[in-house]
């Protein structure tokens, strides 16, 4: 007996001796840490899960094999032939289920379903999957909470769309790469038009084939990142691959049969030695004019512009449209961009990204035709656009180009000493566009000396109207650390100085009356302008138990040009039920500067007013003696208060779906008024006008591999419904009409849903989505005060196929807006004095010259539509990996 207790004993020592232990740490491809991996060794129960900071410790058999799971990954099998494993997983299909989420707070990441913020996670597979040409329209159809239209009166405005999340304005989201702030456009936008007075970045610029994914926090977050965050942050994550190159090929056209897209992308990557990467993306592309005039009523254009109705009637015969070109604009783009880094060490880490965007945008002003510029007027217009006889003068087009300039880049460096997180990262970027009109003239009647006309018969028909440049440099050091298991905290500063310039125009497109169409930047109107300003923040995460979390952070910023700023965010989340339910919810103070461009821009403008035709006007800045003499007063920044509560829930691996509802209260919102009589004529200016309040709901659902046939189906449901998106408090002066009451309030759509179903069998993919864009109202300049114009509820169709030929070659085909769906409005009445109005065919007839221009812009209004579609948009692609 003794001799077999004494052989167990040496069997189980020997045993023990035959374990050892086995430490690491797993990550994801971004070098962010994962929690909750598991890892199992081969062919046994004995498992792990990593901790918080992704680390994991394991005593495992001599000559083991460790298999490292996690939902949304592909597994890793790693043989234990070390003490120390070090683990990257990489993404399934490009997409992640449990996304590991950087956004939305200073501290330790979190994976998606346990943050205490809302935040969407769209792949590059997502992005790719709406058949869309560029980053911002692929998110049009993928965000409900996320709108962009395009500007139904192009020059400058070609160049970027506006866009908004939750209808509060380009300027309220800010947009970081990388985690980095990505500088701001150069452009202002003066039109009325929605995003009139606001600026924002160009993400338009960024091509999709460098995106890995998106992280979009539908939240406010000035506390955690500054000025612009005060409706929500989107962190575009690019792509880190050192393999697994690609090459697309884009082509499209519209089912009327312009529009022609030809676009050409190559994404690839290596390693740089033994220890880094790099990723690099080159996109060109080309997409040709759409046009969409309406056709224009003689009676109405005759009465505007003083002609004959017999002339009108005649030209029209001819032009329907009157020659007017209106759609969307000719563009071209070369876009570059890499991502890198390489580890200096086991502990640090160097990082660096760069981008590069050129475009040409050309697009054309409204039709001047011959009854409009008249030889009678103009005799020297049949030499200009003509072969000098009368007969030969049919009017002209001018024409207006924009040439825009983008980049950013970043330098970083990462360490993590004791448990301690450092990163500390310089960034630089800037936009600058130069614009050029041409088939115009100076109609100014100024003499020289010798009193000869300078411009008239003697004007350039080209122009050279200046344009803008903005540029920035931000430094930022960030600390955190995990102290225990409960308790991680994080803090540190930035650093920004920005740089904002108007440059002057040549003097005949700005000299008197300027060039017909766009008039140039006046030299006293241009310049160069700068400020800095520096912030600090602190942010502490408590995990009271395993299910309950509380967030609190504290900003201060202090600018150079109006003062400081302080902010602060609280935020929680509990689990329950296994992790299946989370109640979440947030309040948080926030701010928004300013931007360079509202305090300093001053111009001279042309815009329509609706019976007149096309006016110039003025727009003064607040720190011009103008400004001062008007008793203006200095810009200051807005404040907001934010409130969000939510609850997510995961019933199912497959299930899972969130509800959030979001309080907005702005404080001294900045706008740009109507223009008013003065003594320096009709101008506008910015101003601290009033207080605002947005508030909605956001509804995201997914029930995915739903085994069909052969196949797997799956469903998504997200919505956006506006409740509340109005002024609450009276205006500082009266020059905020009901005009820009709708286009700041009402011109985005009260609800917008998205239902799609994919469906993946064999070699084939397919996908099917439905947009609806909800009601939305305008008052537009010049309407009957007892009317309003309502866009009809719409649903835009989507269908994209698939087809995996190998593994190495996917051709894809997108049929977007399948059914030819198209804005449509009707007029409705505010009082019986509007329904009377409607029911006199005459009066409803001059109402719809008054806001189309004569039917000009019979689809969208002279002041914009609720969504943009040209119609049917057939696209085709081909994916080639390396």
């Amino acid at each position: 007996m003794k001799k077999i207790a004494l052989l167990l004993f040496l069997l189980n020592v020997t045993f023990l001796f035959a374990q050892k232990d086995i430490s690491g740490v797993v990550k994801d491809n971004a070098g962010m840490a994962l929690p909750g991996v598991n890892i199992i060794e081969k062919g046994t129960n004995n498992g792990v899960s990593t901790d918080i900071d992704g680390a994991y410790k394991i005593k495992v058999k001599d000559g083991a094999t460790l298999v490292f799971s996690y939902v949304g990954f592909s597994k890793l099998e790693k043989a234990a032939t070390s003490s120390t494993i070090n683990v990257v997983l990489s993404e399934e299909g490009g997409q992640a289920l449990d996304e590991i989420v950087v956004t939305g707070t200073r501290t330790a990441p979190r994976s998606n379903t346990t943050t205490a913020l809302p935040i969407d996670v769209i792949s590059a597979k997502d992005l790719a999957s709406t058949g869309q040409a560029s980053f911002d329209k692929a998110l049009q159809y993928k965000i409900p909470s996320f709108n962009t239209v395009q500007t139904p009166v192009n020059d400058a405005t070609s160049l970027l769309d506006p866009y908004e999340i939750r209808n509060m304005g380009p300027s309220r989201t800010l947009i970081l790469i990388n985690g980095k702030r990505k500088n701001l456009s150069s452009l202002l936008y003066v039109q009325t038009s929605p995003g009139r007075g606001e600026t924002g970045a160009d993400i338009s610029a960024i091509p999709t084939d460098a995106i890995e994914r998106v992280e979009i926090l539908r939240d406010g977050a000035s506390a955690q990142y500054g000025s612009d965050a005060i409706a929500g942050v989107m962190n575009i994550i690019l792509k880190k691959s050192s393999a697994n190159g690609s090459v697309t090929v884009r082509s499209g056209i519209t089912s009327e049969g312009d529009g022609e897209m030809l676009g050409v992308s190559l994404n690839n990557g290596t390693t740089v030695g033994t220890k880094g990467f790099l990723n690099y993306t080159v996109d060109f592309s080309k997409v040709n004019l759409s046009n969409r005039p309406g056709k224009v009523d003689a009676a109405g254009d005759a009465g505007d512009f003083g002609a004959s109705l017999s002339d009108v009637q005649a030209f029209l015969a001819k032009h329907p449209d009157a020659g007017n070109i209106n759609g969307a604009p000719e563009t071209t783009a070369a876009k570059f961009l890499i991502n890198g880094g390489t580890d200096l060490s086991e502990n640090t880490q160097l990082y660096y990204n760069a981008a590069y965007v050129y475009k040409k945008v050309n697009s054309f002003a409204n039709y001047r035709t011959p009854y409009w510029r008249t030889l009678s007027d103009y005799p020297f217009l049949a030499d200009f656009f003509g072969d000098g006889t009368p007969a030969s003068y049919q009017g002209y087009v001018p024409t207006f180009t924009g040439d825009l300039n983008d980049y950013n880049a970043t330098l970083g460096y990462k360490s993590k000493i004791n448990g301690w997180n450092t990163d500390a990262s310089i960034t630089t970027g800037g936009n600058k566009q130069d614009y050029t009109v041409e088939n115009s003239f100076n109609r100014s009647n100024i003499k020289d000396a010798n009193g000869q006309n300078v411009y008239l018969e003697n004007s350039p028909i080209a122009f050279k109207p200046g344009g803008t440049a903005f540029n920035h440099i931000v430094g930022n050091l960030d600390i955190s650390k995990v102290l225990s298991d409960k308790v991680s905290i994080g803090f540190g500063s930035e650093f920004r100085t920005e740089n904002f310039e108007v440059i002057e125009g040549d003097k005949a497109s700005w000299e008197g009356i300027g060039a017909d169409s766009f008039a140039g930047n006046r030299p006293e109107n241009s310049g160069k302008w700068n400020r800095y300003n520096l912030g600090a923040y602190f942010d502490l995460a408590y995990d009271v138990t395993e299910d309950f979390l509380i967030n609190g952070t504290v900003r201060h910023e202090e600018y150079s040009d109006f003062g400081g700023a302080t902010v602060w965010k609280l935020s929680s989340r509990y689990k329950f039920l296994d992790d299946k339910i989370t109640l979440r919810g947030s309040v948080s103070t926030g701010f928004r500067a300013p931007t360079l461009h509202q305090i300093y821009t001053q111009k001279s403008q042309y815009s329509f007013v609706p019976g007149q035709g096309i006016q110039v006007s003025g727009i003064i800045n607040n720190v011009s003696p103008q400004a001062r003499i008007l008793g203006i007063d200095p810009l200051d920044a807005e404040k907001s208060t934010n409130i969000t509560i939510g609850l997510g829930a995961k019933p199912s691996k497959n299930f899972n779906f969130t509800l959030d509802y979001y309080n907005i209260k702005v404080k001294d919102r900045i706008v740009l008024g109507d223009k008013v009589n003065t003594q320096f004529g009709s101008v506008a200016w910015f101003e601290n006008s009033f207080d605002s309040r947005t508030s909605g709901l956001d509804v995201v659902a997914n029930y995915n591999n739903i085994l069909l046939g052969e196949g797997k189906l799956g469903f998504n449901l997200s919505g956006n419904v506006t409740f509340q998106n109005e002024r609450i408090s009276p205006v500082k002066r009266s020059n905020f009409s009901q005009t820009l009451e709708s286009l700041m309030f009402t011109s985005r759509p009260e609800t917008k849903w998205i239902l799609g179903a994919n469906y993946e069998i064999g070699k084939f993919g397919f996908s099917f989505n439905n947009t609806y864009f909800g009601k939305t109202t305008f008052n537009q300049d010049g309407l009957d005060a007892n009317l309003k114009t309502e866009f009809i509820p719409k649903i835009v169709t989507d269908l994209g196929v698939t087809f995996s030929a190998s593994e190495k070659l996917t051709l894809s085909l997108n049929v977007n807006n399948l059914l030819n769906v198209l804005p449509e409005w009707k007029f409705v009445a505010e009082n019986a004095a509007g329904t009377a109005i409607l029911n006199d065919p005459a009066q409803v007839k001059n109402q719809y010259n008054l806001i189309t221009f004569n039917g000009r812009y019979d689809k969208t209004t002279y002041d914009g539509s609720h969504f943009s579609q040209l119609g049917t948009m057939f696209n085709l692609s081909l994916n080639y990996k390396f």
